[in-house]
């Protein structure tokens, strides 16, 4: 259970909330200044876009009272520059009146120290002082001398720290780990912005909150560049986002794009599930040569010359120049439109200098107004209108799905008939308007809109739950960083979609960036042993390939089985939930999608207050959570209904790795209530304590 840090004398204590109230003051006046400031520019556009950054940068300096302004302190020695200097370490740089530092950014090289000083490597640092909070109030502190303490001893503080923090109940949304960042976590946070990275991690490992502070890291060390190019973080549903809404405002990032993967293409309204079979075709990455190839069909190589009247003169160009510049465009591997306003530029090119050499042309015409003219031509015009004509990539897609002549001319040798069958919609819509598009769909689309005219890019993605991810989808995100990089967070023993890969090698290929290199965190910090010992049972079983995950800490007695008849499962559940109630922090009931229905009727007619999880309130303490909608949360208590049912064998290995993610979502203490048996693989293991 929590286990609070020592404080020290009071007059220390009341010195250091002393100081906590001068940074925050200070704070306050930086943003006062902030607020003072007017926008000016040279014309209306420029000033508004001044007046945006200083909204942006007051929202920046706003304090949340819940947590302090400074997590940390470095007491350096003589031999340090300067020498005997102390720097208090927080969440935001904070400044004086003079500009003189009061807080340091944990980003700063400054404060680089505090994560990866110990007694061997101390980096000049005497003493490093931890500060424990409840709500924004200082109330403990926890300090190390280094000189005066061994490696072990430093390791056992800073796990007592650790553990503090993560056992520290706690309702609503993800909180930032900047305190607690471990130094193989801080690694991964400042890498390079050059470099893409994978971070496997099994449950509770913190790959979800490192790839967040990698974000805030690289917005700090590369302010102007990403402040234009933008940073995206994506992640697998609404209410993921809303849980980890807070972690970058709270480090002062507020001009993050966060969007769910279905968000992320929003070129046609999602109104309808595909079929399990459609969409594992339409996620296989085939599907990218298909939708480029329905593109290109629309160029008809020129069998005709084209003429083109310039005043009395005609500017004949052959059929066979025009068919050989055609095939030169199309064989370069140019978008589409690109192409097409190459061909435009050409036979522009080629009339002026037509004309140039025939003299056609007087000594009052200018060459840049010829061209726009020329350009303007209806002759031209109707020759790109014959040759290359303008394609929108929604109507494109809708006749892949939707016109069979088309499909098997733009799918023949890439799909099988019977993968074409599956493709095409069981009914024709009457229109585009009135066609009810997939999620699926909508990646067909992307794919169409980068083919045709290109993609917008960030200058870094963060991509989260990566492995549920298919070909399509990875290649939605690897267009949105093409000159950018990326992180993707992930583990393997999660993945549940029918196109997830099995290895991170074959699905990083889609992201289609020069290198990639995928790390492994081998500590877990949400799970107790005990819970995590007995989900990684599934682990051989699920996920062969990956290393179990180890749990820095041990919660006896959070692990409790409660194997009952069947009519009492309903009671047995309702009991737990009132044990699980009655302590402090968040409680998830986690249910079988199939009995979420009913179990929402079982809590209404009880009085009990919850919100589904798709609806993720962050000021409710009980969350009513479909299994299959458990990934990127966790709970300070969680109670499993059915282990059985969630591990459908139905679903096929879906259903076991289903199971062991609902498994991983606790905190402090699981309990799992069942009737049914437990799957073999979870009780092939060392004996497990059950209750009743």
């Amino acid at each position: 259970m929590s286990r609070p840090l020592e404080p020290l004398a009071d007059s220390e204590l009341l010195a250091e909330r002393e100081m906590l109230e001068y940074a925050r003051r200070c704070l306050a006046a930086m943003r006062q200044r902030t607020r003072s400031l007017r926008a000016a520019g040279a014309d209306k556009y420029a000033a508004e876009s001044v007046e945006w950054r200083l909204r942006q940068r007051v929202a920046a300096l706003a304090d949340d009272g819940r947590t302090g302004l400074f997590f940390g302190r470095l007491d350096y020695d003589d031999s340090a520059d300067p020498p005997e200097a102390r720097f208090y370490v927080g969440r935001r740089h904070v400044s004086d009146a003079e500009g003189d530092p009061v807080v340091i950014d944990w980003r700063a090289g400054l404060a680089h120290p505090f994560y990866r000083a110990s007694p061997t490597h101390r980096y000049g640092v005497r003493a490093r002082r931890r500060f424990g909070y409840r709500g924004g109030t200082l109330t403990s502190i926890q300090d190390e001398v280094l000189d005066l303490l061994d490696e072990a001893e430093a390791l056992a503080v800073a796990d007592r720290v650790l553990v503090a923090e993560i056992e520290r109940p706690r309702i609503g949304p993800m909180r930032d780990i900047v305190a607690t960042i471990q130094p193989e976590q801080d690694d991964l946070i400042r890498a390079p912005l050059a470099e893409t990275i994978v971070i496997q991690g099994g449950p509770g490992t913190g790959k979800t909150a490192v790839g967040l502070h990698r974000a805030a890291f690289l917005l700090y060390e590369h302010r102007e560049r990403l402040a234009r190019d933008g940073v995206l973080v994506i992640g697998p549903g609404p209410a993921y986002l809303a849980f980890i809404r807070d972690v970058l405002p709270g480090l002062g990032e507020v001009d993050v794009a966060q969007r769910s993967i279905e968000d992320l293409v929003a070129q046609v309204a999602v109104t309808r599930t595909e079929r399990p079979a459609a969409a594992a075709v339409k996620a296989d990455d085939r599907m990218a040569a298909v939708v480029r190839r329905a593109a290109f069909l629309h160029v008809r190589p020129p069998g005709l010359p084209l003429e083109v009247r310039w005043r009395h003169r005609v500017v004949r160009l052959p059929a066979r120049l025009l068919r050989q510049r055609v095939d030169e465009l199309t064989a370069g591997g140019v978008r589409y439109q690109v192409g097409r306003d190459h061909l435009r530029d050409w036979l522009v090119e080629r009339c002026l200098r037509h004309l140039e050499h025939t003299e056609g042309l007087s000594a009052l015409d200018s060459p840049a107004e010829v061209q726009r003219s020329l350009g303007a031509r209806r002759e031209v015009r109707e020759f790109l209108q014959r040759t290359w004509p303008v394609v929108d990539p929604v109507r494109l897609v809708f006749r892949l799905l939707s016109e069979r002549t088309f499909l098997a001319e733009a799918g023949g040798g890439v799909l099988t008939d019977p993968e074409q069958e599956l493709l095409l919609w069981a009914r024709r819509p009457r229109s585009l308007k009135a066609a009810a598009w997939s999620v699926e769909d909508a990646f067909l689309v992307d794919e169409a809109v980068d083919v045709v005219g290109g993609t917008g890019t960030f200058g870094h993605v963060v991509a989260d739950e990566a492995q549920d991810l298919s070909a399509m989808q990875l290649r939605a995100i690897g267009r949105r960083c093409r000159f950018g990089s990326a992180t993707l967070l992930g583990d393997l023993a999660q993945r549940t979609t029918p196109w997830a890969a099995e290895r991170w090698g074959d699905a990083v290929g889609h992201l289609e960036q020069r290198s990639v290199r995928v790390e492994h965190l081998p500590r877990a910090f949400r799970a107790p042993k005990e819970v995590l010992d007995f989900a990684n049972r599934l682990l051989p079983e699920i996920a062969p390939e990956v290393r179990p995950a180890r749990s820095v800490r041990s919660v006896p007695g959070s692990l409790r089985l409660r194997p009952v008849p069947a009519p009492a499962v309903t009671a047995a559940w309702i009991r737990a939930l009132d044990e699980a109630l009655a302590e402090d922090g968040s409680v998830g009931l986690i249910v079988a999608d199939a009995a979420v229905a009913a179990a929402g009727d079982e809590l209404v007619a009880r009085g009990v207050e919850f919100r589904e999880v798709d609806r993720f309130d962050t000021d409710t303490r009980l969350a009513l959570v479909p299994a299959s909608a458990v990934k990127g949360l966790e709970f300070d208590q969680v109670v499993l209904v059915e282990p059985a049912d969630i591990a459908d064998p139905a679903l096929g290995p879906t259903g076991l790795r289903r199971l062991y993610t609902a498994l991983t979502r606790a905190v402090l203490g699981l309990t799992i209530v069942h009737a049914r048996p437990l799957p073999a693989a979870l009780v092939s293991g060392p004996r497990t304590r059950r209750e009743g």
